[in-house]
């Protein structure tokens, strides 16, 4: 679970940047950005299982 976070937050952050770097709208900075920051917030704070 965790690795699929953090690939969905690799991707957000992939999307952000080349929205940015493109003057692309706001609106896609903000999806991209608010979805980056709520799968690296839930990798930092909410405990994973581990198998075992």
């Amino acid at each position: 679970m965790a690795l699929v976070l953090f690939v969905i937050a690799c991707l957000s952050g992939y999307g952000y940047r080349r929205v940015w770097k493109a003057g692309g709208p706001r609106w896609q900075l903000w999806i991209y950005g608010l979805v980056a920051a709520a799968t690296l917030l839930t990798l930092g704070f909410v405990p994973m299982a581990v198998p075992g």
